[in-house]
């Protein structure tokens, strides 16, 4: 007599399914947007009469969206964001010039004021992802054989063959929709082959890798760099002022942001600032802006707090505290290295210690910072 068959265990058969089309999705996923990127392409490149359709814009990213992001994390900048914005306008518009980058901007200015975290705020608003962008830090290719780093070794040296670079090529690449973004931090401290390097990049958008067989495309990437050049000098000067010396740079108020331009003048060559769409000065972030920095620091402080079901505010008494502790001349990182040494141990010990409340309050009592449970909420 046979023997009846079992049926199968539903358990099983689900986590079986559940595998393959988990498995399937990322494929169908990459299938689809590539599909409706064919369509947007198809659409975008036909001649056409109709104005509403010739000027829609291939990019899917909103300026207004991007912009509203930027003033509410990025203090005390207004004329910086205000040509950021016809910056990111003009890209949306898509009628620049081909085979050259989308834009390329300099930010000068000193540590702290929000150069670097303007572009991670561009790239999340734009890309989704504040680790989407390529970044380089110039300050390790200091050294003239170091460009090799950036265009690969050339020929006859060992990995010149593998056309190898520290470009990610696609970040850079973009899509037809979305740009790609590249930083290079802290220009300034480059060596000069390097600059060089890149001096066709910023004007045809192209690099050729010393092998001869690659080539990366920037012609579809906004192009950002940082530079603290000159700031040394404007601290020093600064701190005389408050001592009342009145001899640094002639008198005792300055152009300091002519001063930036003139400290870059005299690092790069005019070759290498011609290719440079716009050279944008942040100011030093004065008192004034203490609340709005403290408060988008705890935002972001809350925003990691929330992975553990807490939140966290500071009374005025905290607050205050933290404010004696701010020092102009490294800005809002200052008050964040603060925060993250004085106030995120207490926040560790009291989620791991209490795992039923989920709102807390941090004190300044006899000379110490004080968190407890905050029940008045």
């Amino acid at each position: 007599m046979a023997k009846k068959k079992q049926p199968a265990n539903n358990a099983y058969v689900t986590k079986i399914f559940k595998q393959k089309t988990e498995s399937i999705m990322p494929f169908i996923n990459e299938r689809l947007s590539a599909n409706q990127t064919s369509i947007d392409k198809a659409r975008y490149e036909k001649p056409t009469t109709d104005n509403t359709v010739a000027r829609q814009s291939r990019f899917h990213f909103n300026p207004e969206d991007v912009m509203n992001a930027l003033r509410t994390n990025i203090i005390g900048q207004d004329d910086v964001l205000s040509s950021v914005e016809e910056m990111l306008y003009l890209v949306k518009a898509d009628f620049g010039i081909k085979h050259r980058p989308l834009a390329v901007n300099l930010f000068l200015g000193p540590t702290g004021v929000g150069k670097t975290e303007t572009v991670k705020i561009i790239a999340k608003s734009i890309l989704g992802s504040t680790d989407n962008f390529c970044r380089i830090d110039m300050n390790t290719l200091a050294q003239e054989h170091y460009a090799a780093s950036l265009t690969g070794a050339p020929p006859g040296y060992v990995g010149s063959k593998e056309g190898h670079s520290l470009f990610d090529s696609d970040a850079i690449k973009g899509s037809f929709s979305k740009p790609g973004i590249v930083l290079f931090d802290e220009i300034e401290k480059a060596s000069t082959e390097v600059i060089r390097a890149l001096l066709n990049v910023l004007d045809t958008g192209h690099l050729v890798l010393s092998s001869g067989t690659h080539e990366i495309d920037f012609s579809n990437a906004l192009i950002f760099m940082t530079s603290n050049i000159g700031v040394k000098e404007l601290n020093a000067h600064r701190a005389a002022q408050n001592k009342g010396i009145k001899k640094w740079f002639g008198s005792n108020a300055i152009d300091e942001k002519s001063h930036l331009k003139q400290a870059l003048q005299k690092k790069f060559d005019p070759e290498f600032l011609n290719r440079i769409d716009r050279i944008l000065s942040y100011d030093y972030l004065s008192d004034e802006f203490l609340d709005k920095i403290l408060d988008v620091e705890l935002e972001t402080l809350n925003l990691r707090l929330k992975a553990k079901n807490a939140t966290l505010e500071l009374d005025e008494t905290a607050r205050q505290q933290l404010y004696t502790y701010y020092d102009e001349e490294y800005g809002a990182r200052n008050l964040a290295q603060h925060i993250r040494v004085k106030l995120e141990p207490l926040v560790a010990r009291e989620i791991l210690k209490d795992d039923k409340s989920t709102q807390f309050i941090i004190e300044y009592i006899d000379d110490n910072f004080s968190i407890s449970p905050n029940n008045n909420t």
